[in-house]
């Protein structure tokens, strides 16, 4: 077997002697090294992997596997793993270790899954693109001239270059669904309180979710089932599990609304435009409903995200300091220049960007007119969003207006490259579950997304349905 895409035939293959766990950690340690210049991985734990393998190995002879043995993943440098380094891709926390496991990873741990090395990110989060990171920009598999996507890219990029089996990334706006659908994988973002957040590294912690990365759905759905569920130490999980789904098979008629205004947006590439009208038409015809609907307030979301995640940034990051946390500059001669040049010369552009626009923003004099308006049209898209809801059981529309594009075309225009959220942003703005799929494929050889959206605390449903436009209308994407 050269390829390990799906975890139920890896644990088939275990288990019937036809190759061992360390054969398949060396599968991927070698994909990790070959393709060591998408610049995905900023640590590999190598010989941790390996001895882990042996572990699985010991669990398959006994008898006693466990629910993901066999599974190899790798995650986000958002991340924390107890003794190892999680920097956020940045110069700030460069030396920095954890000293606590993030729950979702010791979750993983527990299920018997390998930990195969942190994944590059955007720094701190903040991106779209993957060019942010003080490790360097995470390149597209199937185009090394083109972006992955971020702030998960790497996350993504591993996960299409078959380096891991699958990746956990954190989406704060898109950062798992944008480069999903640049990277032509499936990309899952749970509902806000579904996975606790406890141990991610925050950029805007009414925003920020953890979620996966991988090739088939029903990995998607035995992962999220492990890692889901309450946790004392983050008072926004909800007090339930993920619910098991034992059967993949579509019994049912859904209730599709297509959002007109984002099919009708005038940067949507007419290809992407036309291949969701023909998955929909094709729904239509074998009994679905699929209804054109309109979602208010589509202009203002992306504006209230950004005044909204930058003003929790200006206060999550405020305790990387050089005293507190971080890197310290060696030119600061007192204190108050220990602050000053420690978070200049620490962070990155973007992120002194989002920290200074989050402070304006919660200043006085333009809370009120900034930080109080965005927060009310977060309520308008919440309360909206669960009335299309009380009618439909999906909501249905593009991830991006285009595919991947080049390195560089939109770093210096940093309006253009925050309107590349303009279609995920929603499902943060409202706290739901949001999910990018691979049903299409550009006439530029590029892959692109289908966003499927649904109730809050329905992600048991929304994989369900998400299996069914697989079997029916994936596309396949291949990395040599």
């Amino acid at each position: 077997m050269n390829n390990y895409e799906r975890l139920s035939g890896i644990q088939e293959g275990l288990r019937k002697g036809r190759f061992n766990m360390k054969q398949v950690v060396e599968h991927y340690l070698k994909r990790i090294d070959k393709l060591a210049y998408l610049n995905a991985f900023v640590e590999v734990f190598s010989q941790e992997a390996l001895q882990q393998a042996e572990e699985i190995d010991a669990q398959y002879r006994q008898g006693n596997p466990k629910i993901l043995s066999g599974a190899v993943i790798g995650i986000k440098d958002v991340l924390c793993y107890k003794n190892h380094k999680v920097s956020a891709a940045s110069k700030m926390l460069e030396t920095f270790s954890a000293v606590y496991t993030a729950t979702a990873v010791q979750h993983l741990i527990d299920a018997g899954a390998i930990i195969i090395g942190r994944l590059n990110c955007d720094e701190f989060a903040m991106g779209s693109s993957n060019e942010n990171s003080a490790y360097g920009p995470v390149h597209n598999a199937l185009d090394t001239k083109r972006v992955s996507g971020g702030s998960s890219g790497g996350s993504a990029v591993a996960v299409q270059a078959g380096m891991c089996l699958a990746s956990l990334g954190s989406d704060t706006g898109g950062s798992i669904r944008l480069p999903a659908s640049f990277c032509g994988v499936i990309g899952l973002k749970p509902g806000y309180g579904s996975v606790s957040r406890y141990g991610l590294l925050a950029y805007a912690s009414s925003f920020d979710q953890i979620g996966i990365f991988c090739r088939q759905i029903d990995d998607c759905a035995k992962i999220l089932r492990v890692i889901s569920g309450p946790d004392e130490n983050d008072s926004t999980t909800i007090k339930k599990k993920i619910a098991e789904i034992p059967d993949f098979t579509i019994k049912k008629k859904y209730r599709f609304g297509l959002i007109d205004n984002c099919m009708n947006a005038k940067d949507l590439d007419p290809e992407i435009k036309s291949r969701i009208e023909h998955i929909c038409s094709t729904l239509k015809k074998s009994g679905h409903q699929v209804d054109n609907i309109h979602m208010p307030y589509l202009d203002s979301m992306v504006p209230a995200y950004y005044i909204l995640t930058t003003a929790e940034a200006s206060s999550n990051l405020a305790r990387y300091d050089g005293v507190h946390f971080g890197y310290r500059s060696d030119k600061a001669k007192n204190m108050d220049e220990v602050y000053k040049l420690s978070r200049t010369e620490g962070f990155g552009d973007e992120v002194k960007r989002r920290i200074m626009l989050g402070t304006f923003v919660l200043s006085a004099g333009y809370y009120d007119a900034y930080y109080k308006k965005a927060q009310q049209v977060r309520r308008l898209i919440s309360d909206k969003t669960k009335a299309l809801f009380s009618q439909y059981d999906f909501l249905i529309g593009p991830v991006a207006s285009g595919t991947a594009f080049t390195m560089g075309e939109k770093t210096d225009d940093p309006i253009a490259m925050y309107l590349t959220d303009i279609f995920t942003v929603h499902a943060n703005l409202a706290g739901i579950p949001g999910i990018s799929l691979p049903l299409g494929k550009h006439s530029n050889g590029m892959p692109f997304g289908l966003q499927l959206m649904s109730a809050a605390y329905q992600e048991d449903k929304l994989l369900l349905c998400a299996a069914g436009l697989m079997q029916q209308f994936q596309i396949k994407i291949t990395v040599e």
